[in-house]
């Protein structure tokens, strides 16, 4: 179990919000930086946390997405209207992964020949799938266009079966919860933890160092978790020196940084 870090963009800077609330009435922004994503890119390439992921939301980020991979070459996935033609300049500007939501989900449903396009045009080994949920009617939902829109597709165990063999892994933010530090959705943590035969990273809700614990436990070491709001670094009350020292203990890694 690993913690993976994260980068936000909105209107081309760095910043962390409230995940329900995109493009509503005005969305909830808890932090915005008054640095680059270079430089948060840089503070996880010194510590050696691959494996994050840098988030688009909406227009206006390229430039910034950019920046933050030339930083940590090899290092974080991007996601943010991927799509076919753009995901190629993506993986040559430095990204590892590509992350992909509502390109392959087509009123509602998931487009299969979407997905094909994508799988053929990066290959499965690059491809992260976005099923980020909001609950409704007592299950998880993957939701689109900014976590808006619901589509048909649960989140469950026939899904995380058939969709396994077209990715490498799994981004799952606990929309409902994102970004207001009240804890994560321990039910969905269980689920990609006992039913995702990839990896899978988890974010949504944590706020403390115990939840890396917590969710070590309930995703039995099998689900990663991605802590954004709370930290120090984006004006949180987590120490993310705190944060790094318990990955480095759980991963049995020495002093990594440079």
């Amino acid at each position: 179990m690993r913690f993976r870090p994260c980068i936000d963009l909105r209107d081309g800077k760095v910043v962390q919000i409230v995940g329900s609330t995109i493009d509503r009435d005005g969305t909830i922004t808890n932090f915005e930086a008054s640095e680059g994503s270079g430089h948060f890119a840089e503070i996880y390439r010194k510590d050696a946390l691959p494996g994050g992921h840098v988030i688009q939301l909406g227009s206006g980020n390229e430039s910034a997405a950019v920046e933050a991979l030339r930083a940590y070459p090899g290092g974080l996935h991007v996601g943010g209207g991927v799509n076919p033609e753009n995901a190629s300049q993506l993986l040559e500007a430095g990204a590892s992964h590509v992350i992909v939501t509502s390109y392959v989900f087509k009123g509602g449903q998931l487009d299969s020949s979407a997905l094909d396009r994508m799988v053929a045009m990066v290959g499965k080994e690059r491809l992260v799938l976005d099923l980020s949920c909001r609950m409704r009617d007592g299950a998880y939902y993957v939701v689109t266009d900014r976590w808006q829109a619901f589509t048909d597709l649960e989140v469950n165990t026939d899904t995380l079966s058939e969709l396994s063999d077209q990715c490498a892994e799994f981004l799952v933010h606990g929309v409902d919860v994102e970004g207001k530090r009240l804890g994560i959705q321990e039910e969905l943590v269980e689920l990609l933890g006992q039913e995702s035969l990839i990896p899978v990273t988890y974010a949504g809700g944590a706020s403390s160092l115990a939840d890396l614990e917590l969710v070590d436990q309930l995703g039995g070491g099998r689900v990663d978790l991605t802590i954004g709001s709370a930290l120090d670094l984006f004006g949180g009350d987590v120490a993310y020196a705190d944060v790094v020292a318990w990955h480095r203990r759980r991963n049995g890694e020495d002093d990594a940084s440079e």
